[in-house]
């Protein structure tokens, strides 16, 4: 047995032409999902006095989006388990172009934030079953790595390029198409997914907990908006602390609950797994501090360093550079160190390039020298988060992909949403996000709270390597 083992060949890792179709499909959807995060931060100032926005209202253009996103997210993926990863992508993309189209035409506040929320249910929608249907349409190995590590770079560089789209068409076009851009996308991803993707067989045939799903919804809501409320109005905020307090009981409900469902939305075993546990820890920090660093370093371009939006958005040119390579390399880092040595490894530059950051001064004769850290940091970045989706979705059945990758995508989701929250209130604490000796204070935050997570993933994340035959 072993001797016919030993001889048979090696199948060599190369994409079919089937897998390469799906691939590029998916990262056209995810591109526009990710880019939608992060492509008003910019322009809020614009379309909050084209619209009429009251200035205290401007924070809901994008409050509304991360809500839904990060509150749904979770519940969508179970749900592609059940109905059909494939149904669920589609009407999902279907969603996003109608959001989109209504946002890009939007004429008063009420019809803006209408758009967000549905942009926000479609993400939910879409990211989990299109993680989902990668993972499946790709076998464990270097195949799915390099999967991933591509999947990896799009939602890194898309959320870069939002903020750089944000800025090139909010001055030399107009904020709507913000929204307008993704129509035509949404449109060529709804006529060739039919053609293109095709769903497991294998799915969940137990009802739908719809009592866990109505409380862990509840509590991501509850969650990310009282974050949200204590980074705009200070950590002594009442609502804001109430909403903390009301999600932590419906959490904590939801976790009794799913203890002793027959058929758990969430079964507790999953969350127990080490890959996956610890896989999330990794994934919620890179995602969160790298997203709150780019709010933080874009308060010092435009209020330290009086850039334009246009400005600051090319600035930030360089993270996207560095994300491609991250991505390129991340499998490969896989094959010759392992899952736990790449993400902590990655953390680690992560923390270490963020860290550096404090001695920015405030002339831009700094700019060379904060495009460099971001660069080197956005390789470590990328290179944790492709580690963070191999170990979160591996050694799972194609019937708990829709949870593995719903699970990995909340994270994210709700990551970027607390992120900038977290950050937000420690600049604010310290002395106002237009002071540089408060954004001093919430990058040095930022770079101990990114190697705290790494020093966590190197103790509690199982090494695992690619098996011999399974060459990169």
């Amino acid at each position: 047995m072993t001797t016919t083992t030993q001889a048979e060949p090696v199948r060599p890792a190369t994409m079919t032409r089937g897998q390469l179709l799906v691939l590029l499909l998916l990262l056209a959807s995810q591109f526009t999902l990710t880019v939608d995060f992060s492509i008003l931060n910019v322009a809020l100032p614009t379309v909050g006095a084209d619209l009429g926005f009251a200035e205290a209202d401007m924070q809901w253009i994008a409050t509304a989006f991360a809500l839904t996103a990060a509150g749904f997210t979770l519940l969508f993926g179970r749900i592609g388990d059940y109905v059909g990863r494939r149904r669920v992508f589609m009407v999902g993309m279907v969603a996003l172009g109608a959001a989109s189209l209504l946002g890009g035409v939007a004429t008063s506040p009420e019809l803006l934030l209408t758009a967000r929320v549905a942009q926000g249910l479609a993400t939910a929608a879409v990211t989990p079953a299109a993680l989902s249907l990668l993972t499946v349409s790709f076998p464990e190995g270097p195949l799915r790595q390099r999967a991933l590590g591509l999947n990896s770079v799009v939602m890194s560089t898309g959320f870069t390029a939002g903020a750089v789209l944000g800025g090139v068409l909010t001055d030399l076009l107009s904020w709507r198409w913000a929204f307008l851009v993704n129509v035509p996308i949404a449109l060529l991803v709804i006529a060739v997914a039919p053609f293109v993707l095709r769903d497991s067989a294998d799915r969940e045939r137990s009802r739908l907990d719809l009592p866990g799903a109505v409380l862990v919804t509840s509590g991501l809501l509850a969650l990310v908006y009282g974050a949200t409320r204590l980074g705009e109005a200070g950590i002594a905020d009442v609502w804001g602390l109430v909403a903390i307090g009301l999600a932590v009981v419906l959490l904590v409900a939801f976790w009794r609950a799913e203890s002793t469902h027959p058929h758990p939305l969430v079964p507790l075993q999953i969350l127990t797994r080490r890959t996956v546990g610890f896989g999330n820890i990794a994934g919620f920090a890179t995602f969160a501090f790298e997203s709150s660093l780019v709010f933080v370093l874009t308060m010092y371009l435009q209020h330290v360093l009086d850039l334009d939006a246009l400005q600051t958005g090319m600035m930030l040119v360089a993270m996207g550079l560095g994300a491609i390579i991250g991505g390129t390399i991340g499998p490969r880092l896989i094959a010759s160190f392992g899952v736990r040595n790449t993400v902590a490894g990655g953390l680690a530059l992560q923390a270490a390039t963020t860290g550096v950051l404090v001695m920015i001064g405030p002339a831009v004769g700094w700019l060379w020298f904060l495009g460099l850290m971001n660069f080197i940091g956005a390789i470590g970045h990328v290179a944790a988060i492709v580690g963070f989706m191999v170990a979160a979705t591996s050694g799972l059945p194609d019937h708990e992909q829709g949870l593995a990758t719903g699970l990995a995508m909340m994270t994210q989701q709700v990551a970027i949403a607390l992120g900038i929250p977290i950050m937000s209130t420690v600049a604010t604490a310290a002395g106002g996000i237009a002071s540089l000796e408060a954004l001093h204070v919430a990058i040095g935050v930022n770079a101990a709270l990114v190697l705290v997570a790494a020093l966590l993933v190197a103790v509690g994340l199982p090494a695992r390597r690619p098996a011999a035959a399974e060459p990169a």
